[in-house]
């Protein structure tokens, strides 16, 4: 509808929104040499840097950004999350998402979205122009709507996702050459579908970032051997950025956002053998591999990325802690999470938020009683399996950091002084010129 309306025309606003998974505003503004596109963005448009969601993790703050609403009402904590009165767990999906996202109320208005390779996007919407559904889509067969997309995708050697087993296995050389192959063929799909302009809102995100981020973020902070490949991959992403900037009609507005930003890795943590250690958890098995197997005794549990339950009475099956209790029982977990220090004395959690500072909706029930937030070098896992050390080294150097995620858009005096991650949904629809209620989105539109 939107390509018919301008032929006729009808100016309606059209919006691009490219989002890089992972990237931190800070490494943009030290190197604008480098990264003269996105440079040029900065200097010419208007540019913060943002805080993600509690918890950083990817699976929750896609979800609010696009949706402009926090985990209480998106309904998705992070990848894994909880079923209510049971111990079972899922993997979060796009269905688990609880509220429209942007390109939802897009299609309301009788305009054109399509989204390509955001996360918790499978299975693909059927509602829109087009999708491509991003990180955990199984293979781009399944992945689209239209299945007319896959025979594109396909002929564009185009995949969901890097092959993150590469750099696990130590073949770094081999993981940066899928991830060059990643993003080049993710540039030539977002390139195809943006010339068609035949959309009112396209919505992209490279994901790649943050597995190079994972494996290569320590080596750019300490002068690492792979610290010149890790800024040539960035360099590669600016150039495609440009690229795709500089190909948008007139009639278009572009935000460049990630969802969060990124610290050095020192220690991966498990919270639950901390927890076992600590008696807080127990377990029916001599060989637990999952939450359904935690014992009659326990207190608390946790889940990725540092979530941590209480195993409340009348809440969860086999719940142990009264109602009455609740307060006096998570003031003393928070109480020894900041306590906790690790294997060289230092702290391990630099703060704990409860459940009631961060979160606010109708899904509040599935929220975590309490959230870590890890010291800088600490990332928090929570395998539920009992043998193996607390602390663990591996050849991952970079993990998630709530805050430093960016915010770019090209249009200059947008004050985005108090900009939140939640305020992308309803600044995208301003943009649009699409009508929504006030108070409807966590966030405000920032024009």
């Amino acid at each position: 509808m939107g390509v018919i309306d301008r032929l006729r025309g009808v100016e309606r606003p059209r919006v691009v929104v490219l989002g890089m998974d992972g990237v931190p505003y800070s490494l943009l503004t030290e190197h604008p040499a480098r990264f003269e596109h996105l440079t040029s963005l900065i200097e010419d448009g208007s540019a913060t840097s943002i805080d993600g969601v509690i918890p950083p993790e990817s699976s929750a703050s896609w979800p609010s950004l696009t949706t402009g609403m926090n985990p209480g009402e998106t309904g998705v904590y992070g990848l894994l999350d909880r079923e209510l009165d049971t111990y079972q767990t899922y993997i979060t999906e796009s269905g688990d998402v609880q509220v429209p996202h942007v390109w939802d109320y897009v299609t309301q208005a009788e305009r054109q979205a399509t989204v390509i390779n955001v996360p918790v996007t499978h299975p693909p919407q059927r509602n829109l122009q087009r999708m491509v559904a991003g990180f955990l889509a199984p293979d781009i067969e399944r992945a689209v709507y239209p299945r007319s997309l896959a025979s594109i995708l396909e002929s564009l050697d185009y995949r969901i996702d890097v092959d993150a087993t590469l750099a696990r296995d130590g073949n770094m050389r081999g993981f940066l050459e899928n991830a060059y192959e990643t993003i080049d063929a993710r540039f030539e799909a977002f390139a195809h579908f943006l010339d068609m302009q035949d959309w009112d809102l396209f919505f992209g995100v490279f994901m790649t970032p943050d597995r190079v981020n994972h494996f290569l973020y320590g080596d750019y902070l300490d002068g690492g051997p792979f610290r010149e490949d890790f800024l040539s991959f960035y360099e590669q992403l600016d150039t495609y950025i440009g690229a795709l900037r500089s190909r948008l009609p007139a009639d278009t507005v572009l935000l460049v956002v990630s969802n969060h930003g990124f610290s050095s890795l020192t220690h991966e943590v498990q919270t639950n053998r901390w927890l076992r250690e600590s008696g807080w958890l127990t377990y029916q098995t001599e060989s637990p591999t999952d939450l359904t197997d935690i014992g009659d005794q326990t207190q608390a549990y946790a889940l990725p990325p540092g979530r941590f339950y209480l195993n409340l009475a009348d809440r969860e099956p086999r719940g142990t802690v009264a109602e009455h209790e609740y307060e006096l029982v998570r003031d003393r977990l928070r109480e020894a999470l900041l306590d906790w220090t690790g294997p060289n004395g230092e702290q391990v959690i630099d703060s704990v938020v409860t459940r009631e500072r961060v979160y606010r909706g109708r899904h509040v029930d599935l929220a975590p009683d309490l959230v870590a937030i890890p010291a800088a070098g600490f990332e928090l896992q929570a395998s539920f399996k009992g043998d193996g050390p607390t602390f663990m080294t591996s050849n991952r150097t970079g993990m998630h950091k709530l805050q430093d995620a960016c915010l770019l858009i090209d249009r200059p005096d947008i004050d985005l002084s108090q900009a939140t991650i939640f305020d992308v949904a309803p600044t995208i629809l301003s943009m649009l010129g699409i009508e929504f209620e006030r108070g409807e989105f966590d966030g405000v539109r920032l024009l």
